[in-house]
C-alpha cells in the first residue's frame, strides 16, 4: 500500500503558525502533524509515501528526503484535485491518500485499510463532539456525508448538520481497479471543464477533490464508507491548532 500526502496549500486560516513553513509542520504535543502521520503509516504497515508539495515545498524536501515529491507549482492558482493528481504517477497501485493538516490514529486507518471496497472514504460519525468547540470552522465548512446500504449516497458540505451520517476525514482508499476508476472520471470530467465552472467551484482547477467524488456517486461509481467513531482531529485554524495541543494524544 503507498500513501499520498496532499500538501502543496500554505493554509492561511493556522496564520500565523504557516507565516514561514508548510502547514504540516505545525506542531502537536512536540511533534509535527507530518511525523503524525507518518507514524500513522508505519504502524500500520506503509512505508511508501509520495508527497505533494507547493508552499515551501523545499523545507518538506530537505527534512524527509525519502519522500518521493510531486511539485505542484501551479498551488496558488487550483486546489485539493488538482494537487492530487499531481501524484497521478503513483495511483499505479492501491494507494491511501489523505490531506496534510490532519490527526489520525493507527486504529482508524487499520480499519479503513481493511475494507475490500475498490473506493473507500474514511468517515468520522462522532463528527459533532469536536465541533461543539469549534467557532471558526462551522458545521457548514464540514465535508459531510450520507450513506445508504454501506454506499456513499452524497458527499457535500451542504448537507444538513442533523442529517449527515458522518463528515468525510480526507482519508480515502483505492484499489488497482478504483484508482483506475479515479483516474478515468478525472480526466473525462477534465477534457470537459478544463477553464470552466464545475459543480461549485468557479474553475475546474479550483475544485476540491469531494466535488469529483460526488460526481462519480451520480455517475453510479460505488463508494463505500468506513465509519470510525472519532480518532480524527482537523487542523484548518489557529482555534484548531489550539484544540489539538489540549486533546490529541495518538
Amino acid at each position: 500500500m503507498r500513501a499520498i500526502i496532499i500538501g502543496a496549500g500554505r493554509g492561511r486560516r493556522l496564520m500565523p503558525t504557516t507565516e514561514d513553513s508548510p502547514k504540516c509542520f505545525a506542531e502537536v504535543g512536540g511533534r509535527r502533524i507530518l511525523d503524525w502521520t507518518l507514524e500513522t503509516f508505519a504502524r500500520t504497515g506503509i512505508t511508501d509515501v509520495h508527497f505533494v508539495g507547493g508552499y515551501q515545498i523545499d523545507k518538506v524536501q530537505r527534512d524527509y528526503p525519502h519522500f518521493i515529491f510531486h511539485h505542484n507549482a501551479d498551488w496558488e492558482r487550483n486546489n485539493i484535485l488538482a494537487s492530487l493528481f499531481c501524484a497521478e504517477s503513483a495511483m499505479d497501485q492501491p494507494f491511501v491518500c489523505c490531506y496534510s493538516d490532519i490527526l489520525f490514529t493507527a486504529e482508524t486507518l487499520a480499519a479503513l485499510l481493511s475494507s475490500r471496497a475498490d473506493i473507500a472514504l474514511m468517515v468520522d460519525t462522532h463528527w459533532r463532539r469536536r465541533y461543539a468547540l469549534r467557532s471558526r470552522h462551522p458545521t457548514d465548512d464540514a465535508e459531510k456525508v450520507l450513506v445508504q446500504n454501506g454506499r456513499v449516497t452524497r458527499v457535500h458540505r451542504d448537507i444538513p448538520e442533523g442529517e449527515a451520517h458522518g463528515e468525510y476525514t480526507g482519508v480515502a482508499r483505492f484499489s488497482v481497479r478504483g484508482a483506475e476508476e479515479l483516474r478515468r472520471s478525472y480526466h473525462d470530467r477534465r477534457a470537459r471543464f478544463a477553464g470552466r465552472p464545475f459543480r461549485e467551484a468557479g474553475l475546474f482547477e479550483k475544485a476540491y477533490l469531494i466535488q469529483l467524488f460526488q460526481e462519480m456517486v451520480e455517475a453510479g461509481v460505488h463508494i463505500a464508507h468506513v465509519d470510525v467513531p472519532g480518532g480524527y482531529m482537523e487542523v484548518d485554524t489557529q482555534e484548531d491548532f489550539e484544540l489539538a495541543q489540549r486533546f490529541w494524544r495518538g
